[in-house]
């Protein structure tokens, strides 16, 4: 037999070879680019979002720490393009994007609308009928096939800015007519930038022009890139079939993403 002095050393080595590992593994880091989307993403509110905190989870559940780091989106896309990030969230399908990345599973799904302000009387069908208004658009922004693809052949033009919020103060002010974006986000942007007047003067059209899919991005430039999105993908059907997913979007609903702003 062996001698209990031995079996309790071996067991005390391998709970320090494990510890060692395990504390090896868990300073694996990335850093993550993102750009302001609220009410999925930002730097105001809690976990910076719920879509940000869905993401960081994720990797900390496979043993990565990952980082949140804004940017204005079309320098983070370029920046996660060139490997300077390991991933870029969260962007919708676009094909001419798959020749820099890698996309993930679907993270997040969306609403889009027409938004426009309240003396316009819009109305659309088709995106033929968007021909006679002024288009506003966010730079490095998709808009969804049918829209892109008119945008392509040049039968829609869109002014493009930096930040959403200079499109809702252009509705406001009749510079351009239309403004297409998430429903929710739009409403947030608004809800933290406009006034109540100036809220009450824009609205969205009923219809959705499109229930959008948004993914992680991560860089073909990188090695790690198709083994850390297939570990990526795996923990997110995890928490998908489990529920916890779902619980996330629920917090959202009940405000809890809000940071206090109240006076200290």
């Amino acid at each position: 037999m062996t001698p209990i002095s031995t079996v309790i050393t071996q067991i005390l080595l391998l709970t320090t070879v494990l510890t060692f590992s395990t504390s090896l593994f868990a300073l694996e880091k990335i850093r993550i680019a993102v750009g302001e989307w609220p009410p999925y993403i930002s730097a105001e509110q809690k976990h910076n979002g719920v879509v940000s905190h869905i993401i960081t989870d994720i990797f900390r559940d496979i043993g990565i720490e990952a980082s949140i780091h804004f940017l204005p989106w079309s320098r983070a896309y370029d920046d996660a393009a060139k490997g300077r990030f390991s991933a870029t969230a969260v962007w919708m399908h676009k094909q001419e994007r798959e020749e820099d990345f890698i996309y993930s599973d679907i993270v997040l799904t969306e609403e889009f609308v027409f938004f426009h302000n309240k003396s316009l009387p819009f109305h659309w069908d088709t995106a033929k009928d968007l021909k006679k208004y002024k288009l506003g658009g966010v730079n490095a922004s998709s808009y969804g096939p049918i829209i892109d693809k008119a945008l392509t052949e040049g039968e829609l033009v869109m002014g493009r800015v930096t930040h959403p919020i200079q499109n809702f103060r252009m509705l406001l002010h009749h510079r351009i007519d239309v403004f297409p974006f998430e429903i929710n986000v739009g409403r947030a942007v608004m809800r933290d930038q406009l006034t109540s007047e100036e809220q009450g003067e824009i609205t969205s059209h009923p219809t959705p022009y499109l229930n959008n899919s948004s993914f992680v991005l991560f860089p073909k430039a990188r090695q790690d890139s198709r083994d850390l999105s297939l570990r990526f993908n795996k923990q997110l059907e995890i928490i998908k079939a489990n529920g916890e997913y779902d619980l996330y979007f629920k917090h959202l609903q009940q405000g809890d993403y809000n940071l206090d702003k109240s006076p200290q």
